[in-house]
This record gives structure tokens, sequence and C-alpha cells, in this order.
């Protein structure tokens, strides 16, 4: 299977430059991987302007024989602008080890770190596998938090800091050696600026018109307010006199999970962002009905050993479920339809319904961080074809080339995440 060729942009010593990744892909039996460049060089350009005009016109290359290439020459040039989940700054590398390890740091740096992987798996770069594989931190970054919380976190961020601090630069070294800025027909380089300053110029205009419009409404809105002061009072009242209900106040959510095999009800709830769901050793415990799932609630010692008990409102839903007064109502935005979505991925990204996606991968990584299982993170990575084709659909955006058929192998992996995933159900 044919991935994408990806517009990347590296942030290097020499500075910010844009060129192209084709991620792993299948043919003829054996797995690749390549980016633009010519035998020992690594084509990089200052802006997407000369790329487009190197593409345009190159006649040798290592991407000339990637199956998706004959689609490259024929883009526009803000088709071909590095989109922010393909911006890798590997000069800002120090920064980030000197922030505390949160999720946002080991996320960046997870990315990172996997295309300077990449760079020298492909380019044969012995002096960066020297550095990486000698820290244990960096082959765990893609596991988030887990691995550096507690005294031994700790200690592995701190190893991973002054590996950082000492060995970084023989890494951006030995990238920025490897960089070759090729020269561009000057006749298609000025067509392609063109194009590049008329998407600027277009893009200021429109930022310029929305801000203009928000203006405007400033200005509708101060003069109703007068107006609209005294209904708002009003609603706000009502609004308080509204019991908030049980679920809301105990920060617990029931919700409706959609297989190919039934309909089921569970519960979850977030501690500082964490899912939580009602169950324990990465097995949820599911029912048929809203009714059955009260039922076992109100059976205060058939659910007291799941990881939700340990919640502190926990015994308030059980109260409620004990007393016959609890009822069981599942919110439109925790209802997860995982049933289907394997066929519409094979038929294509027009067949493919965003929000039942985004709720479907949304339901998939809470189950798989609660279970500690990183097999999701790591399916789902814009790396892998299932993760690019569904960073693609979640995030539609016309300067990315999008993922092209067939998509046979997004499909099998989507169904593995969700046969993974139904396997850790437990029907009561």
């Amino acid at each position: 299977m044919a991935q994408d060729i990806i517009p990347i942009e590296l942030g290097l010593p020499q500075g910010d430059l844009v060129t192209l990744w084709a991620p792993r892909w299948r043919e003829d039996g054996e797995e690749w991987e390549a980016f633009l460049g010519d035998e020992d060089d690594l084509y990089a350009f200052p802006d997407a302007a000369h790329l487009a005009a190197y593409v345009r016109t190159a006649e040798q290359h290592d991407l000339i024989d990637h199956p998706a290439w004959e689609a490259v020459p024929a883009l526009n040039v803000p088709e071909l602008i590095p989109d922010d989940d393909h911006s890798y700054d590997l000069v800002g590398v120090p920064e980030l080890v000197a922030e505390t390890p949160d999720s946002w740091t080991l996320s960046e740096l997870a990315e990172i770190v996997g295309i300077v992987r990449s760079l020298a798996d492909v380019c044969e770069l012995d002096e960066v596998h020297e550095v990486l594989d000698g820290c244990e931190a960096f082959s765990l970054l893609d596991q988030g938090q887990l691995p550096f919380t507690g005294r031994e976190g700790g200690r592995l961020w701190t190893e991973l800091s002054k590996t950082v601090s000492e060995k970084w630069d023989v890494v951006l070294d030995t990238i920025d050696e490897l960089v070759t800025v090729p020269d561009v027909d000057a006749a298609t380089l000025e067509e392609t600026t063109e194009e590049l300053a008329a998407f600027h110029e277009e893009s200021a205009e429109a930022e310029a018109g929305v801000d203009s419009e928000d203006d405007d409404l400033d200005t509708v809105d101060a003069e109703s307010d007068g107006e609209d002061d005294e209904e708002d009072e009003e609603e706000d009242e009502e609004e308080a006199d509204e019991p908030a209900g049980l679920w809301a106040e105990v920060g617990i959510d029931p919700i409706k999970i959609v297989t190919s095999t039934g309909e089921y009800y569970t519960l979850r709830c977030y501690l500082d962002d964490e899912p939580i769901f009602l169950g324990t050793n990465g097995r949820i415990e599911v029912f048929g009905s809203e009714k059955a799932l009260a039922r076992a609630l109100a059976d205060a010692g058939q659910l007291s050993d799941t990881d939700l008990a340990e919640v502190s409102t926990w015994d308030e839903v059980v109260t409620s479920a004990t007393a016959g007064e609890l009822e069981v109502e599942v919110d439109p935005d925790n209802t997860y339809v995982l049933a289907g979505l394997d066929a519409d991925i094979a038929e294509g990204l027009r067949a493919i319904d965003p929000t039942q996606l985004e709720l479907a991968v949304e339901l998939l990584r809470d189950a798989a961080d609660w279970a500690g299982d990183d097999s999701v993170a790591e399916a789902l990575s814009h790396s892998e074809s299932l993760g690019w084709l569904v960073s693609f659909v979640l995030r539609p955006d016309p300067t990315r080339l999008a993922p092209s058929p067939p998509f046979d192998a997004e499909q099998k992996a989507w169904r593995s995440l969700v046969e993974s995933f139904e396997g850790r159900l437990h029907v009561n």
C-alpha cells in the first residue's frame, strides 16, 4: 500500500527548511521509507515556492519511483506548505527538555524524535542512532507521561535532558550537513513565488475580513445590549433554577457503545484529564440497556471493585440507584458508533462521517490510555497510514496532500483496533 508524500518542515541550524517525506509503504513485498533527495543528499528548500519549482521540473531524485509521485508535480504551492503537525523544530529540542514533562511537551518531543529516527534510518546516520539508542528515555516518549512519573520517571527525564545537553549538537550537525539546497529553474520559481505571494495575500485578506466582521458584530452587540440585558438575566435565573442533574454533579457520564454485535452501556469519567471506566485491569463492564446498568448500580456490591468505585462521588451514584431514583440517560456526545466505520474507511474519504470517526477515536484512545496500552497511540500516529488518514479526515486542510486509495491497509489497522477494544468489553 502506497502512503502519501507529505510536505514537512525541519528546524535546523541553517534555518527552517521544507522538504518531502514518504512514510513507510509496502511495494513488491518490501517496506520502504524515503525523503526527497538523491543518494547521500537530503534536498530541502527555504519555502514552498522553491519546493514547488523543484518538483515541477526535476527528473531525478529518490522519490521519482514512489507510487504516489505522479500527483506531486501537479500540486499548487499552498498544498506544499507543511502543516503544524508536520513541522519539526529540531533546534528547539533543548528548550523542550528544559520544561516539565507534561503531555504537550512529550508529544511534541516524540514527534521530533520520530522524524529524526526516520532520517537516521533512511540516510544511514549511525551517529544519530548512537545518540538515540544510548538513552532509554527516547524510546519511551510515545507512551506519554506514564514512564516519566515518580522517582524512576524523574531519573529518565534527567537522563534525557543530560543526553540532549551533551549530544544533541551531534544530531543537529549530522542532519544539517546532509542537507543540500538544489538549484531550481528561474522561470518556474518566478511563477511559484507569485502563487505563494497570492496565497498569503488572500489569507491576510480573509483574516482581515473576519476581524472586520467581528468589529461589526461588536458594534451591533453594543447597540442591543440594553435590550438584551433583562432577557439574559431572566434566562440566567431560569437556568440557575434548573437542576444540573446527578451525572453532571458527580462528574461521571453514562456512555453508549454501538458495535457490530450490539449496543452497550457503561460509565466513564475523567480525573485530571485521565479517563476512568467502569471496570478494572483494562476490562470494561458493559450492559445491554440503561435499565440493566441502573439495576447493577443499585446492587452496591456488584461493581464495588471497579476503578470507578474509587472516585469520591461514586457513593452518590450508588445511593441514588439504591433508592430507585437514578435515571441512566446518555448524552448524544457520549454515544460512540463503531459499527460500519471499517467499511466507510475502505470506501474512501467521502464515505467517512468525521463526527462519528472523531468520537470513535476518542473512545479507543480513552480505553487504551486507561488500560495502559499504547497500541492505539502508535496506530494513530501521523507516521502510520491509518493515523495520517484519520488526521486528514478530522482536520481537513487544503494545503495537505490527501491520502490516496486503496485503503485496505487502513481498514485492516482500524479493524484491529476495534477488535482489541471489543475484547475489553465484559457483557453483563
